[in-house]
């Protein structure tokens, strides 16, 4: 079982920087893939980037093209925690952001994800 509980959602301008929490409990993140998605109002849900957490070293990530150059995702040296760094930011990101638990190789379907957050809002003003 994996816990994982997100934080640091909230309302900013245009052109503004937010940065995701993504903490995870209940078992390494080692050998697996955490994804951040969102989903906008009406809208299904979409992966925003993924990061594959291999077991002895090393990560890899994977990004929507929309997102590329403005968002990156991250761990920390305990690898219980992935980020969001959030720049740039436009009306068209606004959405509730979760982040998901994957064993095993990235994917961008989130029906492939087994554990998910409770989601956090973030709100972009024009």
């Amino acid at each position: 079982q994996v816990q994982l509980v997100e934080s640091g959602g909230g309302l900013v301008q245009a052109g503004g920087s937010l940065r995701l929490s993504c903490v995870a409990s209940g078992r390494t993140l080692g050998g697996s893939t955490v994804g951040w998605f969102r989903q906008p109002p009406g809208k299904q849900r979409e992966l925003v980037a993924a990061l594959r957490i291999y077991i002895y070293s090393g990560v890899s990530t994977d990004y929507a093209d929309s997102v590329k150059g403005r968002f990156t995702i991250s761990t920390d040296n305990a690898k219980s925690s992935v980020y969001l760094q959030m720049n740039s930011l436009k009306p068209e990101d606004t959405a509730v952001y979760y982040c998901a638990f994957l064993k095993g190789d990235s994917s961008r379907d989130p029906q492939q994800y087994a554990y998910w957050g409770q989601g956090t809002q973030v709100t972009v003003s024009s």
